[in-house]
């Protein structure tokens, strides 16, 4: 396999971490990945995906009314391109209820100049050229199709690359949250942010460009040890697996896929204690449909998905945390 360009990321310098106004944190944002329905293991294909779960959005934003979360809505192609979505998400942008943002799945997005494979489906992987003519194609569509430019974007698969923060300024992107710190994907082409913050960070030196990472945390008794023991699970595919069951190392995710709601919580606590400002959850949209992700098979499964957002929601109350929309993170950036 070609060495990723992703592989050029480095983690942040402790000068480049963003901090927030004093009555600012804490805040949770919510983030949804939405996109078209297929086979996670199957062979990339520009074709033959489909989009049967489009219409639960209209649940799933009753229920963000409901507990007061404002969504980010990251947006890729076809979800740009399908009248029901953009009636749906439409709708709750016109409300003051949602905000829409980006996210680039390469395979399915014009123009279509790369060979398709697995490496070229981190966008970041792609020469400067083609990764930015695919974003712009997509930043236009969504102008188009929502009546307002989006300021926040997430590469798919998180496949932020080298050239992405400059294609992301040109348009006016604010902030990236293409980062999904603690884990790594340069097995499969992508980038490694295995040594990378929870914490919000800029992305260049002139900070106009805020990163916010997707929530993860360490915990338990090796937690500092966490990095270490999940290189070695390269080698050792049952080794990270024996920590988390003696309870010696968690890693939580702050989302319902594959995440229980006492994780979730946990997870929580753990990252308040850290002192984050700021937690970003995130999940993809074909799970508030049985059938199409892996983490949700059943309908049953998706009314788990649904008490997971009124329970974790219930605590982050409880915790005083407070959701926050995109303006209300820029407003209190420093």
């Amino acid at each position: 396999m070609r060495r990723p360009r992703a592989a050029l990321l480095t983690p942040p310098r402790p000068a480049a971490r963003a901090s927030f106004a004093e009555d600012f944190g804490p805040r949770v944002l919510l983030t949804v990945d939405v996109e078209e329905e297929f086979d996670w293991n199957a062979p990339f294909r520009r074709e033959g995906h489909t989009l049967d779960h489009v219409g639960e959005l209209a649940r799933f934003q009753a229920l963000c009314d409901e507990i007061g979360a404002q969504p980010v809505y990251m947006i890729d192609w076809p979800i740009a391109n399908d009248p029901r979505a953009v009636e749906i998400i439409g709708d709750a942008v016109r409300r003051g209820c949602a905000q829409v943002g980006m996210q680039l799945h390469a395979w399915v997005n014009p123009p279509f100049e790369e060979m398709l494979s697995a490496y070229n489906s981190f966008a970041g992987n792609l020469p400067a050229a083609i990764e930015r003519a695919k974003f712009m194609a997509l930043h236009e569509r969504i102008v188009q199709a929502f009546g307002t430019a989006p300021i926040a974007y997430r590469a798919g698969r998180y496949g932020l690359g080298p050239d992405t923060p400059a294609i992301l300024r040109e348009a006016g992107i604010r902030i990236d949250s293409s980062v999904r710190s603690l884990f790594d994907y340069s097995r499969e082409g992508g980038p490694d942010f295995s040594e990378f913050p929870a914490f919000p960070f800029w992305l260049d030196e002139a900070r106009t460009l805020l990163e916010l990472p997707v929530t993860t945390v360490y915990r338990g008794a090796m937690r500092a040890q966490g990095r270490h023991v999940h290189r070695l699970q390269r080698f050792i595919p049952s080794f990270f697996a024996a920590f988390s069951r003696f309870s010696l190392l968690e890693r939580i995710a702050l989302t319902p896929e594959g995440v229980t709601p006492a994780e979730a919580i946990r997870g929580v606590d753990r990252a308040l204690e850290d002192g984050l400002p700021l937690l970003v959850l995130s999940f993809h949209s074909p799970s508030l449909a049985p059938g199409f992700t892996p983490y949700v098979r059943s309908a049953g499964d998706v009314e788990a998905l649904y008490g997971w957002f009124r329970e974790v929601y219930a605590y982050l109350e409880r915790r005083s945390v407070k959701p926050a929309g995109l303006a209300d993170i820029l407003a209190a950036a420093r």
